[in-house]
């Protein structure tokens, strides 16, 4: 299978609630934001990325709460990173850009905490709505 397939397969996976949880990895997290990015029209026609990631938590047993599941500051700060490093790479193929963003910043999960104190990230305010960094602005526009 080609990077291009299997980014495709993990995007239709989120989108049909059909992939594994096990294969719901960090970089599957940014394969599925690049190939949506790449597609605004599925993104918009779905309404965003929330309703996705909240009805693929649930499909997979995993609880959307103020403590875990769905966290929308991440999402959004993920987006606005995976929506930069894609703008970097023009025409390219959504692999070759994807090991790009894994091989940068964002290939680390803990990516955040650079910006965000871990006690203001983890809270269930940052969770369930946007909330700004403390530690330093994100080097993306919003």
């Amino acid at each position: 299978m080609t990077a291009e397939a299997d980014i495709e397969r993990i995007a239709n996976g989120l989108l049909a609630c059909t992939l594994p949880k096990s294969e719901w990895t960090h970089r599957a997290h940014f394969a599925a934001a690049l190939w949506l990015l790449a597609h605004p029209h599925v993104l918009a026609r779905r309404g965003g990325m929330a309703p996705l990631i909240r009805a693929y938590n649930a499909a997979t047993g995993v609880e959307n709460s103020e403590t875990s599941g769905y966290h929308e500051t991440i999402t959004r700060a993920s987006l606005r990173g995976a929506a930069a490093v894609l703008a970097d790479y023009p025409g390219k193929p959504l692999g070759e850009i994807l090991d790009a963003l894994m091989e940068g910043p964002l290939g680390d999960k803990r990516w955040p905490l650079a910006y965000w104190s871990e006690d203001l990230l983890m809270g269930s305010q940052a969770r369930r709505e946007w909330v700004e960094p403390d530690l330093a602005p994100l080097p993306w526009p919003g």
